[in-house]
């Protein structure tokens, strides 16, 4: 790890030292964020990431919700949802969702993964500036816990009308929304400092 820190606001240059748990390092000059203590390592951020992957692909294998109405029950899945929207004639909100639900999640989890194999052997991962940029743009649109919220409203309202069960894969949903929040907290910069890859 290098003996050096720099503050990537105003470019002021700090002695690293070691933190203790919960500290975080600021700048004195602009009071950026400049490192916080990392509880997890390598190794098990890649396992959260694994098994973040496992949950992801039962949340979308599952259903979500059994609505039952005179003895007839509908189960619904995200992309059956996604899909009945689309010929229900709203192309752009089934569009947004799915974005939103699976292809930045997943993505997201991906890239991470990515970097993590490599992190864990001491050294970037091929493609690393490009996959760092990626994940910087994708975090704010990884909305499951506006999802799974959603979800939980949308349950206790139509308990009026139907009878309504939540399935695994709502559960799954809240699984995964918890594993993004955890690595929402995590600060990649330090990998900046890794060695080269291959190319």
């Amino acid at each position: 790890m290098p003996a050096l820190l720099v503050c990537h606001h105003c470019d002021t240059v700090y002695r690293r030292r070691a933190l203790a748990r919960g500290e975080v390092a600021r700048c004195r000059r602009c009071n950026a964020e400049l490192e916080r203590y990392q509880r997890l390592n390598e190794d098990a951020l890649l396992a959260l990431a694994l098994a973040a992957i496992v949950v992801f692909v039962q949340a979308n294998i599952w259903p979500i919700v059994t609505l039952g109405l005179n003895d007839q029950q509908v189960s619904a899945t995200l992309w059956g949802t996604i899909l009945a929207m689309w010929r229900d004639g709203f192309p752009l909100v089934a569009m947004l969702v799915a974005a939103t639900l699976f292809f930045s999640p997943l993505l997201q989890l991906m890239l991470l993964g990515w970097l993590l194999w490599f992190a864990r052997r001491g050294r970037r991962a091929p493609g690393f500036r490009r996959a760092m940029l990626a994940l910087h743009y994708l975090g704010p649109w990884t909305m499951s816990e506006v999802f799974v919220i959603g979800v939980l409203v949308a349950i206790v309202k139509a308990h009026v009308y139907f009878d309504v069960t939540p399935d695994a894969g709502i559960w799954a949903y809240g699984a995964l929304m918890l594993l993004i929040t955890v690595f929402s907290g995590v600060d990649l910069r330090p990998m900046w400092d890794l060695g080269e890859g291959p190319a």
